[in-house]
C-alpha cells in the first residue's frame, strides 16, 4: 500500500552509450524512399543525427520533475504515476491512461488546463517507461485497468472519471465493465468498434460512414507494429533492446500511420518518449500488452458499457463510426467531431483536447 515519491534519474553511462550506438548504426539499403514501405531512410537519418548531436535528455528531465511523481506496487508491477492535485474545492479526480508507444508525458499539454477543476492521476501503464518492465505475464488492458482502480483507491478517490487514447482507450472500456459503479464516466479517443459482419449493421451506414470504413482499411494494411507485437513480442524486443534507431523506426510505424505525419509531432516529443524508452529498457517489455490484450479475451468482448461514454474524434486518427460504436457502448453522451488533430491529439492539440474533456465531464 506503500506510495512514495519518484525521482527521475539521468544516467551520464546511458546517454553515452545511446550516442555511441547511434554512431555506429548499420543503416540498410533502400528500395524506393516512399513512406508507403515505411519509414524512409534518409528522414531517420535526419532525426538519429539530432538524437546523437544536438538533443538534451537532461533538459527534458528537467523539465518534467516540475511534475509530482510517484510509485506505488500493485499486483507485483510498480507502476509509476503523476499526482496533481487541483487547488479547487470541488475537484473530481480524472485519470488519464496513455497509449503505445506514448507515456505519461502525452499529457504535459493538458495538466495547467485541466488540473483547474480535476485531480490528475497519470500513470505509466506496466512495462512503459518509469513503471518499468513487466515481471510476469498477463498485463492485458484489463489487468492494467484493475490495476489502475487499485492506485485510485489508494490515493482516496471512491469514484472518477477516466480518459484515454490509442491503448488508454482499451484501458478505459476494460474499467467501464469492471467498475462501472466507480466511474462517472469515461471520455476516449478512439472507440475500437468494427464490422460484426451482421448485414443490417451496413445497411444503417451512410456516405460518411462508409469513407470512415474505407480509412480504417487503409490503417490495416499499415499496422504492421499490431500484427508483430499481437503475435511475437519476444522475437522483436531484441532488435529494439539492442538498436536505438532500430527502436525509433518502430515507434514511428504508429506515428506515422495516418496520414499528418511528420506535420504535428515535434521532433522533440519523438525523440522525448524515444529516449524515455530507451533509458528505462521497455520499448520491448511495452510490446506485451498487444500479445497479452489478445490472449485475455478482450477483443471478443461483447458485453456493452452502461455508463456515460464520449468520443473526440480527430480527423487524422482511426474514425470511429457511430453505428458500430453505439452497439458496444449503450450510453454515448458525447460525440466531438474535432476540427484538426490525429492520433496523438494530446501531444498535437493540447488544447482542443483539455476543452472537449472539459465539455464532457461538465455535462454530466
Amino acid at each position: 500500500m506503500t506510495i512514495t515519491p519518484f525521482d527521475i534519474t539521468v544516467s551520464g553511462a546511458q546517454i553515452t552509450d545511446l550516442r555511441e550506438r547511434l554512431a555506429m548504426t548499420r543503416w540498410p539499403s533502400e528500395v524506393a524512399a516512399t513512406w508507403e514501405r515505411g519509414t524512409p531512410v534518409a528522414f531517420v537519418r535526419s532525426l538519429a543525427e539530432e538524437w546523437a548531436t544536438a538533443y538534451d535528455w537532461k533538459a527534458t528531465v528537467a523539465r518534467l520533475r516540475r511534475l509530482p511523481h510517484f510509485v506505488t506496487e500493485i499486483d507485483g508491477q510498480p507502476i509509476h504515476f503523476v499526482h496533481v492535485k487541483s487547488a479547487a474545492a470541488d475537484a473530481e479526480p480524472l485519470l488519464l491512461i496513455h497509449g503505445w508507444p506514448g507515456s505519461f508525458m502525452e499529457f504535459e499539454g493538458v495538466v495547467e488546463t485541466l488540473s483547474q477543476a480535476f485531480d490528475l492521476v497519470i500513470p505509466s501503464i506496466p512495462g512503459f517507461g518509469f513503471s518499468g518492465p513487466v515481471r510476469d505475464e498477463g498485463w492485458s488492458t484489463i489487468r492494467a485497468g484493475k490495476a489502475f482502480a487499485e492506485l485510485m483507491t489508494r490515493l482516496g478517490y471512491d469514484r472518477f472519471g477516466v480518459h484515454g487514447g490509442d491503448t488508454g482507450s482499451l484501458v478505459a472500456r476494460a474499467m467501464a465493465l469492471d467498475v462501472p459503479e466507480r466511474i462517472m464516466g469515461a471520455h476516449v479517443l478512439q472507440f475500437f468498434s468494427f464490422p460484426s459482419g451482421d448485414p443490417a449493421e451496413f445497411e444503417r451506414l451512410g456516405p460518411d460512414d462508409h469513407r470512415r470504413v474505407a480509412a480504417l482499411e487503409t490503417f490495416g494494411q499499415r499496422d504492421s507494429y499490431n500484427v508483430v507485437m499481437g503475435k511475437r513480442p519476444q522475437s522483436i524486443a531484441f532488435a529494439l533492446a539492442d538498436s536505438p534507431v532500430g527502436q525509433l523506426t518502430w515507434m514511428l510505424e504508429l506515428y506515422a500511420a495516418f496520414g499528418d505525419f511528420p506535420h504535428q509531432l515535434t521532433r522533440q516529443q519523438i525523440l522525448d518518449h524515444a529516449t524515455l524508452y530507451w533509458t528505462t529498457g521497455t520499448m520491448g517489455s511495452s510490446a506485451n500488452i498487444y500479445f497479452e490484450t489478445g490472449r485475455s479475451g478482450a477483443w471478443e468482448e461483447t458485453r456493452p458499457t452502461t455508463i456515460p461514454m464520449g468520443v473526440a474524434v480527430f480527423p487524422n486518427d482511426f474514425l470511429s463510426i457511430r453505428v458500430f460504436a453505439e452497439r458496444d457502448h449503450h450510453n454515448i453522451v458525447h460525440w466531438s467531431e474535432m476540427a484538426r488533430g490525429g492520433h496523438f491529439a494530446a501531444l498535437e492539440v493540447p488544447e482542443l483536447l483539455a476543452a472537449d474533456i472539459a465539455k464532457f465531464f461538465g455535462g454530466l
